[in-house]
């Protein structure tokens, strides 16, 4: 039997696919962007947090109906192929790496964060740490899709329990306090429109984490039920849990000290936390965001690594990324391409920039998966075309209030896919 070949195997079910979905979302969405989006909008993340939900499922429907219809590994790299044009096609393929790779680093760096405030490691070990992490979840995801699973459900389990645990703690001490997080809410809307749109993308890239089912859609069995059901799952429960956690850290120090602290702190819950006055607490919410991240790296980097390993297929990236090692079932060139890209942007050391860049790429990505969505026939199609319509306007509305830099940056790196598109294009022609 051949070493490689280019076939994945299909082994995961509904309860594994919605798993892997939240061990991608419940993260660094939780741990450390609800305190980017309060540092930025104040008590008005609130409405963030359910805008951005609602903008996500819009897109989650996009991408199960087009999952559905052609579940191979890839997502909206592939749909773009199909659907679309094969420039649009390479496009999502290249936002969606260095998206979702930005969203690893922040991950990354999001995880060490909180390890040092549990063990007093000196700040400097941060970039050593985290590149280490990556290299041993790399070896986790190399051993194949299954035990990676398997891996990932533990994690997502325990999260979900220290999450609990902080909602719990955190309703009681917010008898307490005077803080009030509904207060003027309109009020602060009129004087910061601004900074509630650039909340809503901001907070729209936590949720982004259901597109992992998608494009592990040729390992999923029968995909046509189980991708809508696993995505909508998904969503549903994150959205509760990320609303919960943000009232109850509002109720308990308000906007402004919540603010500070993100911005001051990778680990803005576990600093919320030790206002319980209670050590098992914070040692709970610091297990938590620990094993939160090392469930988002897990996801990204198997996700990421099968999307490449679908540029590999059509030689958009270098023929070799579209091997699968027969034994294990897995695209190992692709996987460890994929750690070498996370591992660079980990260097860049901050979480708000990693995140924000995420936002700019991520959004185009999802205006492109909703644009393939519109062109589904009506025998293809599973929902409304409203809904497609309506992600692709919040998606390219959204994407105007990142700041200007990281704006700039994407639109830079859009204009880089092109030519790197024109480029691969005329050398195959010659060759």
């Amino acid at each position: 039997m051949a070493e490689n070949s280019s076939e994945l195997k299909r082994e995961l079910g509904t309860l594994q696919a919605m798993m892997l979905g939240l061990g991608s979302i419940i993260g660094t969405g939780v741990f450390v962007s609800l305190g980017i989006g309060v540092d930025v909008a104040g008590n008005l993340v609130l409405p963030a947090i359910v805008c951005a939900a609602i903008l996500a499922m819009c897109n989650g429907i996009s991408s199960a109906q087009l999952a559905a219809n052609h579940p191979v590994s890839g997502g909206t790299y592939e749909y773009g192929y199909r659907w679309l044009h094969p420039r649009l096609g390479f496009t999502a393929g290249w936002m969606f790496m260095f998206a979702k790779s930005a969203s690893a680093a922040t991950a990354a760096l999001g995880l060490v964060g909180y390890s040092q405030q549990l063990s007093g490691v000196g700040s400097q070990y941060t970039l050593l740490i985290a590149l280490i992490t990556v290299l041993l979840l790399t070896a986790v995801t190399l051993s194949g899709i299954k035990r990676s699973s398997t891996v990932n459900s533990i994690i997502v389990s325990v999260t979900i329990v220290t999450l609990l645990a902080f909602i719990v703690a955190g309703i009681k001490h917010s008898q307490t306090t005077e803080f009030a997080p509904f207060q003027d809410l309109v009020g602060n809307w009129s004087k910061h429109p601004t900074q509630f749109f650039e909340a809503i993308a901001l907070l729209f890239v936590a949720y982004t984490g259901y597109g992992r089912i998608a494009t592990l859609g040729e390992e999923v069995v029968n995909p046509r039920r189980t991708i809508p059901k696993a995505i909508v799952t998904t969503l549903l429960a994150s959205m509760f849990l990320y609303a919960s956690v943000t009232f109850v850290a509002l109720a308990c120090v308000g906007p402004e000290r919540f603010g500070t602290y993100a911005t001051y702190s990778i680990a803005p819950l576990q600093l919320i936390a030790t206002d319980f006055g209670s050590p098992s607490i914070v040692w709970a919410i610091s297990i938590g965001a620990i094993t939160a991240m090392l469930g988002v790296l897990l996801n990204l980097i198997l996700g990421l690594s099968r999307v490449l390993l679908a540029m590999g297929r059509r030689k958009d990236v270098p023929g070799l990324m579209g091997n699968v090692h027969q034994a294990s079932g897995v695209p190992r060139e692709a996987t460890i391409t994929v750690a070498l890209i996370i591992s660079l942007l980990i260097l860049i050391g901050d979480v708000r920039l990693t995140w924000s860049f995420s936002a700019f790429t991520v959004l185009i990505y999802y205006a492109l998966t909703n644009l393939c969505a519109i062109r589904l026939s009506s025998e293809e199609r599973l929902y409304p075309a409203w809904i497609s319509y309506l992600g692709l306007s919040g998606c390219l509305f959204l994407a105007c209030w990142i700041n200007r830099p990281v704006l700039i940056s994407g639109l830079i790196l859009l204009g880089c896919a092109q030519l790197w598109f024109t480029a691969s294009r005329r050398l195959s022609v010659a060759t």
